[in-house]
């Protein structure tokens, strides 16, 4: 069968088109949270690029991915200013458009090759979502491990396509969404040629994505956690006085005193000053345990005798002091460390001196034993590495706890986005979730996602429930990163055996007619 010829977009139509999908696609994200534009806008950037060449894809692709990037974390100009957020939302666009040009790549050659129509509406969507997630996957952990924030999947925390992490994980829901919205793309490009087959088609993939059941959990009983919000501005850049952010949560906490609770939890940085080294702290964190009755978690920044600094939690008791210790394993770069600082520092001096000491690389383990049950561990931008969450899973981890500070940026989306993820972690993994911020979004979320509890942002506040424990082991938690291999392996070979055998399938037909 001939391959029609495809007629691609005005170059000057492509470009607009992708531009805008990059805005919608960012609008499915929390906080807007308006889900179903993420296959609106995947399907616009892939339309935009039908039929480009090499570079007018290149073009489509940095317009697109500066376009949603640059929108998706525009949280980063809270303090920081334009140039960072230039700079971080430039390197991925970049990213974006190399991944542009492979998913062109897939339009010009795999429909040669699979011409029918079970090639256009299942071979070729299966390629550009396997590349869709290959391109995912590789910025998720490079450079300087990588910038995993807007995967696709995170679009759809609050979804009913949620529940297919626990089965698929983010990649693997990441690449159902890729490759339904080219599925609906080619249902809509081709609306006169057998409408009824590629719409039949395209409606069955979409049922067949929800009717996918929820993983069962399976209870192994509950633990009481306090969480508490100091509403404490205890940011990187924050203008307050060292103890002010610990005396905010120590406040928020008193009203909780006499409760029976198994363990308290505070924020990321919550004691602003290191318990390990002043007096001072160490009573305040006394205090609260004893009044508590309860171990406390607590982050705060700690060092060590060779001069390093760590991003820390505490497992904290009464009269006991630090009885366990989690050190921040992957810093965030350019935030917490200045990664290659002899390079790096000259191209900015006065941007980097915002950056004056490097947080060291944690080599413990994530997980706190708390009078028995086993607390996976993940300290802000933590809960978006795949590798730690199996880290901690590995470690025995029955639920999660996630303490983080968002005082940095402000009013914000960036808040609404971190706990979405958080949501969507606690389904994947069949574990409870206890999410607790400084200024919020703080959130209590159960193993199937349902929210146990929330607390306001900007308003100090605690969470006291009963979280339930879990020993499940969900297909997306065995299988782990074997899921992103197999779909980009998926595109990245499907488009080289397009590359290669499809001009002789092309040619084909014409020798048989000149026999």
């Amino acid at each position: 069968m001939r391959q029609r010829p495809v007629t691609p977009l005005p170059l000057w139509a492509a470009v607009l088109l992708s531009a805008v999908s990059g805005i919608v696609n960012s609008f499915a994200f929390p906080g807007r949270g308006w889900w179903p534009l993420a296959f609106v806008g995947t399907a616009m950037l892939l339309w935009a690029l039908r039929g480009r060449r090499f570079w007018a894809s290149l073009l489509v692709g940095v317009v697109a991915g500066f376009a949603f990037f640059g929108n998706h974390i525009l949280w980063l100009t809270v303090y920081l200013g334009p140039v960072p957020w230039l700079a971080l939302a430039g390197l991925e666009a970049i990213f974006f458009a190399f991944g542009a040009s492979l998913l062109a790549l897939a339009w010009r050659f795999v429909p040669r090759l699979w011409p029918g129509v079970a090639g256009r509406l299942l071979g070729l969507p299966m390629v550009l979502g396997g590349l869709w997630v290959a391109r995912e996957a590789l910025t998720s952990v490079w450079p300087y491990g990588g910038f995993s924030w807007g995967r696709l999947a995170f679009s759809q925390s609050a979804s009913p396509f949620a529940p297919l992490v626990a089965w698929l994980g983010i990649s693997g829901l990441s690449f159902v969404i890729a490759f339904l919205s080219a599925v609906l793309l080619q249902a809509f490009l081709e609306v006169r040629v057998a409408w009824t087959v590629r719409g039949t088609v395209a409606g069955f993939a979409f049922l067949l994505a929800l009717a996918i059941p929820a993983w069962p959990v399976i209870s192994a009983g509950s633990i009481r956690v306090a969480a508490v919000q100091g509403n404490s501005n205890s940011g990187l850049f924050a203008q307050i006085q060292p103890g002010d952010s610990l005396d905010d949560h120590l406040q928020a906490t008193v009203p909780l005193f006499g409760q029976r609770v198994d363990v308290v939890v505070w924020p990321e940085n919550a004691s602003d000053i290191n318990p390990l080294e002043n007096k001072r702290a160490a009573q305040t964190l006394d205090y609260v345990s004893g009044a508590m009755n309860a171990p406390l978690v607590t982050g705060t920044i700690t060092g060590d005798d060779k001069g390093r600094t760590f991003n820390s939690l505490l497992l904290w008791e009464d009269g006991k002091g630090a009885v366990d210790q989690y050190d921040k394993i992957h810093p965030v770069p350019f935030a917490e460390y200045l990664p290659d600082r002899a390079f790096w520092y000259p191209l900015a001096p006065s941007l980097f001196d915002l950056v004056p000491r490097d947080y060291s690389f944690g080599t413990r383990d994530n997980v706190f034993d708390i009078n028995g049950a086993v607390a996976g561990l993940a300290i802000c931008f933590d809960i978006v590495d795949d590798t730690l969450i199996s880290q901690m899973l590995r470690d025995g981890a029955e639920f999660i706890i996630a303490p983080t500070n968002n005082a940095d940026f402000g009013h914000t989306d960036e808040s609404s986005q971190q706990v979405g993820i958080a949501r969507l972690r606690a389904i994947e993994t069949g574990r409870s979730v206890v999410n607790a911020s400084t200024v919020g979004v703080s959130a209590m979320f159960a193993p199937d996602g349902r929210v146990i509890s929330q607390l306001p942002t900007f308003r100090a506040g605690s969470m006291v429930e009963d979280v339930p424990l879990s020993h499940t082991t969900t297909p997306a938690t065995v299988i782990g990163r074997g899921i992103e291999w197999l779909v980009s392996g998926l595109g990245i070979a499907g488009l080289a055996l397009a590359m290669l055998f499809a001009p002789i399938a092309t040619r084909a037909p014409r020798k048989e007619a000149h026999g």
